[in-house]
């Protein structure tokens, strides 16, 4: 199967950086950031290109999935299932802070994510949001660094 191709030669590209922050409650929150996402691609003007999506800092992350109440809920039992808060770490021995878990949950998952868009729109699916996903053991105030490039 093939999908329909549009070739562009690139003259002016530009490359915007704007930032999303959010004060989050701590693992377990996941946040649909989609909409804001939209609203900064709308600002920057531009028609043709990628966003990449980024968090910083080591226990948080970025990733894609229908977000509704159901599958929110799975994804914070897959990642109790995959990196427990109640196992050792050898990370909290280091650092006495009991957020191994969320270090290895966050590297799992990955701080950023690349999402084209064609005629001023993000390319993602029907049900396929943006969610910024907390995994530390207390609050924090999370920065995301959306880098636009295109024309």
């Amino acid at each position: 199967m093939s999908f329909p191709t549009k070739n562009v030669i690139i003259t002016n590209m530009k490359v915007i950086t704007k930032r999303l922050r959010h004060n989050t409650t701590g693992a377990g929150d996941l946040l649909n950031i989609t909409e804001e996402i939209r609203e900064m691609l709308d600002d920057c003007g531009l028609e043709e290109g990628t966003v990449n999506v980024f968090v910083v800092g080591s226990t948080a992350a970025i990733t894609s999935f229908e977000y509704e109440s159901g599958m929110v809920a799975d994804m914070r039992d897959l990642y109790e299932r995959i990196a427990s808060r109640d196992k050792h770490y050898s990370h909290d021995d280091t650092w006495n802070d009991a957020n191994g878990f969320s270090h290895v949950r966050a590297a799992l998952q990955g701080p950023s994510l690349l999402i084209p868009f064609q005629d001023a729109k993000l390319l993602l699916g029907t049900w396929q949001q943006v969610v910024l996903a907390e995994f530390d053991n207390q609050p924090r105030k999370r920065e995301v660094v959306l880098t636009f490039t295109g024309v």
